[in-house]
């Protein structure tokens, strides 16, 4: 479903990622392990289209997205939730989810969405800055959901989350998956998160991959090693 071919990106004249490769099956979910700037984001911002390819290929389903912008790469499936959620305040619950249908033949919110995520339901006419952050980021997955996604990238979706929350979120992925069928592809810096949800984890160092396992041949030692300062 995502297959990532040897890329490389730089910032001007400085390369932060080595020739990064992987893919991602239907109804898979990756992680993506790695202390802070050791190139998670900018990993997830290339796969967007937010930053230039120097080389390699990114291919959904198939199709080679590489040179696309953003917007092509959601017509051809790819999904995108950022570090900090980015949910527009001032807008209601529904009005931000409403926010992914605007190539939709209907305005309406699937009911699917609400099943996945109850609170937003409750919560649907109030305005998205008065959500917590467990919330908001349950809206900003939920917004992404609605374009219908065969590739989902959640970049730290628990960061500055509450333990029960991060419970709630993993449950949802693992549901958004087996129902959909979706390949999820997880930046994280929380292990026990990571190996709630993921098949296979890789661990991301200087802009390169380190080390990769699938989920039952996880040395969590090892991983942890990766993640301290």
């Amino acid at each position: 479903m995502l297959k990532v071919e040897n890329i490389h990106v730089a910032y001007g004249q400085s390369e932060a990622l080595h020739g990064i490769s992987f893919h991602g099956n239907q109804n898979e979910t990756v992680a993506i392990m790695g202390r802070n700037g050791m190139g998670k984001t900018t990993l997830f911002k290339a796969l967007m289209g937010l930053l230039p390819l120097k080389s390699g290929a990114v291919r959904v389903a198939n199709q080679d997205v590489s040179r696309d912008e953003s917007y092509q790469r959601v017509a051809k499936g790819i999904a995108y939730v950022p570090q900090g959620r980015m949910i527009f305040s001032t807008l209601t619950v529904e009005e931000n989810i409403q926010t992914g249908l605007e190539n939709s033949a209907s305005r309406k919110v699937p009911d699917d969405i609400y099943a996945l995520f109850p609170v937003l339901w409750d919560m649907r006419r109030r305005k998205g800055g008065n959500l917590s952050g467990g919330q908001q980021q349950q809206l900003a997955i939920a917004r992404a959901l609605v374009t219908d996604p065969k590739v989902l990238l959640l970049d730290e979706p628990t960061e500055g989350i509450q333990p029960s929350i991060i419970k709630d979120i993993a449950k949802a992925l693992n549901e958004i998956r087996r129902m959909r069928g979706l390949t999820i592809v997880v930046s994280e810096q929380v292990l026990h998160f990571a190996m709630e949800v993921a098949d296979r984890l890789f661990v991301i160092e200087g802009g390169r991959f380190v080390h990769e396992t699938d989920r039952d041949s996880t040395d969590e030692a090892h991983i942890k090693s990766y993640l301290s300062v």
